[in-house]
């Protein structure tokens, strides 16, 4: 692995951990064995890093949800793939990277913001694709429009995963995303 890859790894894990405050480059340089003059070789500062972590976890992200959206699952069971992502982050003791950020946004540089918009609306707009296609295969009643319960469903898992984290009980994280999915199979 390339250093510029170490450095955006263990970045990313302190992140989820931690938070974007609650690190410093001397916690990478520590981590990566190299120091802190050659971490800001690859990032000169740390909104640099944050921008390029943005990126990076979108990507990941992204490849993700084109991986689920083009299985032959039925919408429940990709909304099933989906809910297992954050359920991966609480059994690693991190929290989603984009909701990390969030919860630090008025600390953040102004510039790391465009990126972070644009990590949540495409978890909003792959969720509502996935719930469209599950109304359409009668899987899903909504009871409002599609990108409403979808924001819905994004704002839940987010807070799932941070009460779970937070209180160690990640019982409650799978009772809270089993009644969102019962809520949503519901026949009228």
């Amino acid at each position: 692995m390339e250093m510029k890859e170490r450095i955006l790894t263990s970045a990313q894990r302190l992140i989820q951990q931690r938070g974007f405050n609650g690190f410093s480059y001397a916690d990478i340089a520590e981590e990566v064995g190299i120091r802190k003059a050659s971490l800001h070789h690859h990032f000169p500062t740390k909104t640099d890093l944050g921008l390029a972590l943005i990126e990076v976890y979108s990507g990941q992200l992204n490849g993700a949800l084109l991986s689920i959206s083009g299985s032959s699952l039925f919408a429940d069971a990709k909304l099933a793939a989906y809910i297992a992502l954050y359920r991966r982050s609480l059994e690693a003791d991190c929290m989603c990277l984009g909701g990390m950020l969030a919860s630090e946004a008025l600390t953040l540089d102004p510039v790391m913001l465009p990126g972070l918009k644009r990590f949540f609306a495409r978890n909003a707009e792959w969720l509502t694709e996935i719930l469209v296609e599950g109304r359409l295969q009668q899987l899903f009643t909504l009871t409002g429009n599609a990108a409403d319960h979808a924001r819905l469903l994004l704002s839940a898992l987010q807070g799932a995963l941070l009460i779970a984290r937070a209180t160690g009980d990640r019982e409650a994280f799978d009772q809270t995303t089993a009644l969102l999915v019962t809520d949503l199979m519901k026949k009228n």
